[in-house]
């Protein structure tokens, strides 16, 4: 017996899915319901409104954010280390969930960005308790944050995928990463 995602999980997704590949504009209710193989008043069960769906949308964020800041607080190799490291855009269900709540932020929408700037926040604390200094924790955010952006928006590879001159190297960064970090302890 296969695990089918329910209703409500197959209407995110959709939502996901229009947001990602085809904006905020395309994701109106009765794209969602098709998108989800389910009818409007599916749709409106489980969310009454386009903005019921965007609070979807951040929950689920939030809560694959929460499961990231445990992981990565348990790192071995440090947070610095493990921010990096997991900003080369994977294609995962964090990643598709990051990326559609980044095309509703670039509109009006203040709760995704105060979302956004929580999981930021969170992520600079992290980081911050690894290195002790804060240009050190901050120069590291932004270098993941530029992989990241870099990455989700352009689909440049890594070195550990494939070869050539465009290819990110992202062993040497984390090397770099190392050498901010010593030179950040007294």
């Amino acid at each position: 017996m296969t695990n089918q995602p329910s209703a409500r999980d197959r209407v995110l997704q959709a939502y996901e899915e229009l947001l990602i590949n085809d904006g905020p504009r395309a994701a109106t209710l009765d794209a969602v319901a098709a998108g989800a193989g389910v009818s409007k008043g599916g749709l409106l069960y489980h969310f009454k409104s386009k903005e019921a769906l965007t609070a979807g949308l951040l929950e689920k964020l939030r809560a694959l954010a929460a499961q990231d800041f445990d992981l990565m607080a348990r790192d071995p190799a440090g947070c610095a280390s493990y921010y990096v490291r997991t900003s080369v855009f994977g294609g995962t269900t964090f990643d598709r969930a990051v990326v559609a709540a980044m095309r509703l932020a670039q509109g009006e929408d203040d709760t995704v960005r105060a979302a956004f700037s929580e999981i930021h926040a969170r992520w600079y604390q992290l980081i911050l308790g690894d290195v002790g200094d804060p240009a050190v924790a901050r120069a590291i955010m932004l270098l993941g944050d530029g992989l990241y952006y870099n990455a989700a928006l352009f689909g440049l590879p890594t070195s550990e995928k494939t070869s050539g001159s465009d290819a990110v190297d992202v062993q040497a960064l984390l090397r770099v990463v190392e050498q901010m970090r010593a030179g950040a302890r007294p």
